[in-house]
Formats: structure tokens, sequence, C-alpha cells
């Protein structure tokens, strides 16, 4: 655990970095969730507070239930142009490596400063400045205390945003990283004006009728091992476009596994179109998920976790399976 005066002066360097530099390239991991969004509009605004100037990019297509984030419109879908602009000044955002920025990485300036802030115990410190805080519940935790140290006053749309990354990084505080801190910064969120129950019902409850229809088939699938220890469900690469569902509706499918009694980990597989495998794994806390997806050249966090596995579905699930288990005895 980093001690308070370390983390507080990856924080100066941090506000430092912003104020030297006039314009950024704001950039988070592929396939962006809820904390990956939000801590990229977050940085958008403050650096608009600081009066700079920044594009906000994304290899991804984004998850539409976010657009009532103020700047979401802002966040540019990255494509690859001969011509296209390079950056001196980077800022990476809840990304846990440097390859999870994919495609993006061709646009700095082979000097490019970068500086990394996230909360992934994996992260290797890639950035040539970091703030990594393995403690934080979500990367818009630490931009919270960012905004704290630069003495910039929140405003409701910047205080929904980190609302909203907290909200689905500790699932809807049920998880184990929602700290006392935490609380005391929703709180605080909370007596700005967020609406946390409209947040919570949008992003949590509700869902669309594909994602539904994708539900129905993961669960068809549910299997355990004999110890009823590990679940896994796999979604097959036509079963997204069967049933009109999008990327962004895979998310909590994987709950559904390790929410039955008695099982240590779940996991979800999916199958991608250029033959590989990609593994979410969620732990009840005996197995370190992190590590297990470190050997498959993955990472995370100790109880949540991914990586991708170059292989068919069935060997995909048999060797991620097989190494579960053997984490588990």
């Amino acid at each position: 655990m980093m001690n308070q005066s370390s983390y507080s002066m990856q924080l100066d360097e941090a506000l430092a970095f912003m104020k030297t530099y006039d314009h950024f390239l704001v950039v988070s991991h592929v396939q962006p969730d809820g904390d990956a969004i939000s801590s990229t509009v977050v940085v958008g605004w403050m650096l608009e507070k600081l009066g700079k100037s920044a594009v906000l990019i994304n290899e991804s297509e984004l998850p539409s239930r976010l657009r009532f984030l103020h700047q979401f419109d802002s966040i540019l879908k990255y494509k690859r142009d001969e011509t296209q602009q390079t950056f001196d000044a980077i800022i990476s955002i809840d990304c846990a490596d440097f390859k999870r920025i994919g495609e993006v990485a061709s646009s700095f300036a082979p000097d490019a400063k970068l500086l990394n802030i996230d909360h992934h115990p994996t992260n290797n410190g890639f950035g040539t400045l970091n703030v990594i805080r393995a403690e934080a519940a979500a990367t818009v935790e630490i931009l919270y205390d960012l905004i704290e140290r630069a003495e910039i006053a929140l405003d409701v749309n910047c205080a929904t945003a980190i609302y909203t990354g907290l909200l689905t990084d500790t699932g809807g505080f049920r998880y184990s990283n929602t700290s006392p801190r935490v609380m005391e910064i929703a709180s605080h969120l909370l007596a700005l004006g967020v609406s946390g129950n409209e947040l919570a019902d949008h992003l949590l409850e509700k869902m669309t009728m594909a994602k539904l229809k994708l539900l129905q088939l993961a669960l068809n699938r549910l299997t355990f091992t004999d110890n009823l220890e590990i679940g896994w469900v796999y979604i097959g690469k036509d079963d997204l476009r069967n049933t009109g569902a999008v990327p962004e509706d895979l998310e909590g499918i994987v709950n559904y596994a390790l929410n039955v009694d008695g099982v240590e980990v779940g996991i979800l597989f999916k199958e991608t179109e250029d033959g590989a495998v990609k593994a979410s794994m969620r732990s009840a806390g005996k197995a370190n998920v992190a590590a297990i997806a470190q050997a498959f050249g993955g990472g995370g966090h100790v109880r949540a976790a991914g990586c991708r596995i170059e292989g068919s579905l069935t060997t995909s699930i048999e060797e991620l399976v097989e190494a579960v288990r053997k984490a588990l005895i």
C-alpha cells in the first residue's frame, strides 16, 4: 500500500504535468467501461478548467448508456490516418498496461511525455510520470483527489461523472473496494446535486431487450465444476449479432456465475471475430484472479481481472478453468 506522502507527491507531479503543456491527448483502454469513460470526461473537464485544450479519444465504440455524461460526445472514435496528428503530451487513464491503449498509441509523438493515472495493481508504471493507487476503488477516485489538490471547485457535471465511475466500479457500492473514502466522496457528490438514485436505476437496473436475450443465452450455458467452486458462461462470436446486443451488454453477465452460493470464481468467455477468446474473471476472495490473468498475458484486480487467450473456445475454457482450479487448491 502506498503511503500518503508518496501519493501526495505523485498528485503534485501530475498537476505540474497538466500545467506544463497546453495541448493534450487523453486516452483510456479499449472497450471502455464506466470508470474509463467517466475518467476521460473528468480529465477533459479538469484540463478545461486549467485553461488547456485536449483531444479525447478511444479506439472502441463507446457505451451508449453513458451518453448522459457531460462531454461524452467530445470523445472521438480513433481512425487510422497516415496524416494523423501526433501529440507530445499524453494522459492515459484507467489503463492497466500500455497495450490496452490500442492503436491510438500511434498518435503519440516519438518523444511524447505520458502521464499514467490508474488504480489497477497490475499496472507496471509505463508512463513518464505515474499515479498508480491500487487501493483506490476506481480511477475517478484518484481524479477526485487530484481536483482537490488543484483546488478546483467541482460542478454537478464533473461530480456526476465521478459518481458514475465510483458506482460502476464498486458494483453499486457493494464490492469490497467500497471504502470509507469512497462513501465520503459519494456523500460530497450527492451534496453537489448528483442524482444517485437515477444513476443507479439507469446504470445498474435497466437493460435492453437485446441484453435480456443475450443473458438468456448465457444462462442456458451456465456450467460448474463438480465441487461448484468455479462457474462459467460463454458467448459465441455470432451471439451479439443474432440477439442485436452490443459489447457493453456483456457487462455484469459474469456475476451470474459468481453469485451462486459456494462459487469462488466466475468466468465469462467471449469468442472474438479473429478466433481468440476473451475471458473476464470475478473472485469471491479465495483466488487472486489478477495473478491468473497475468499468466495468460492479462491483468486487473485481485477480485476482477481479464485476459485474452489465443485458441478455440473449448481449449480456452479448459486451460483457464484448470488454472483457476489449481489456484483454489
